[in-house]
């Protein structure tokens, strides 16, 4: 019995996984009903959305105190956005908060790449939430319905 098998039979859905000239799987997904691209991405700790793309997601934000880190850089500044329904493929969740940062940077090392430029990340928050299960073979991510 093959993987997709084995966990379509236990509810999980399978989503496909596109690799990135930079080699990050990018997963598309819906926030608040608008489609984007996204880097899936196991070692962020919160899923993230650029500041630009609030008015695209319709997302109400806050101010935050809390400062980002990620490689290469510290002490970035955030706001967050709370009670977002997030939509991977058939599966869905509701309640979601996000971070809002400058993918600025991101965005520039994908394109000096030739790769596409992306609305956010889905980290480790969504991901432990479905009981994700990467098949980084066959390019699939599996999120328990």
């Amino acid at each position: 019995m093959s993987l997709k098998k084995f966990l379509e039979n236990k509810n999980y859905h399978c989503i496909k996984l596109k690799k990135t000239a930079t080699n990050h799987f990018e997963i598309k997904a819906k926030i608040n009903g608008k489609n984007g691209r996204f880097i899936l991405d196991t070692g962020a700790s919160n899923s993230c959305v650029g500041f630009n793309e609030i008015d695209k997601f319709d997302l109400i934000t806050e101010d935050s105190d809390h400062k980002a880190a990620g490689a290469g850089s510290t002490e970035i500044d955030t706001q967050i956005s709370k009670k977002n329904k997030i939509q991977i493929g058939n599966y869905t969740l509701k309640k979601v908060h996000l971070v809002l940062l400058d993918l600025t940077h991101i965005n520039n090392a994908l394109t000096k790449q030739n790769a596409n430029p992306v609305n956010g990340i889905i980290g480790a928050d969504i991901l432990e939430k479905g009981k994700s299960i990467i098949d980084y073979n066959k390019k699939k991510l599996y999120l328990l319905k």
